[in-house]
């Protein structure tokens, strides 16, 4: 019967993280993670027809042009507001290739 080694220790947010670099799933977390960001900093959530995520800009179709223009201003800062949110997210994965911190967004 063989023993089991023992590795250094390791916290569960560091196994977690590990876990979601070694089954690639860090792209399809981050989308979803960013998408949820976008509902809680904008409060636009019910105004929201579709989104999608290219190239770190996140596009919204806003079903009202009211709201859409109301937004358009502060795009800038909805950028910055949906990174703060993300980065306190203990399951982001900041340095991945495919999704990482928002660029920018476009409203239509």
């Amino acid at each position: 019967m063989s023993r089991l080694s023992r590795k250094d220790p390791q916290t569960m947010d560091d196994v977690i993280k590990e876990f979601i670099r070694n089954m690639k799933i860090a792209a399809g977390l981050n989308e979803q993670l960013i998408f949820n960001a976008w509902d809680a900093v904008s409060g636009m959530a019910d105004y929201t027809v579709s989104r999608y995520l290219k190239n770190g800009v996140l596009y919204c179709s806003m079903s009202s042009s009211v709201v859409r223009s109301r937004l358009f201003p502060h795009r800038e800062e909805l950028v910055r507001k949906i990174n703060a949110y993300l980065e306190q997210d203990s399951l982001f994965v900041r340095d991945d290739p495919g999704t990482g911190l928002l660029k920018g967004i476009v409203l239509t």
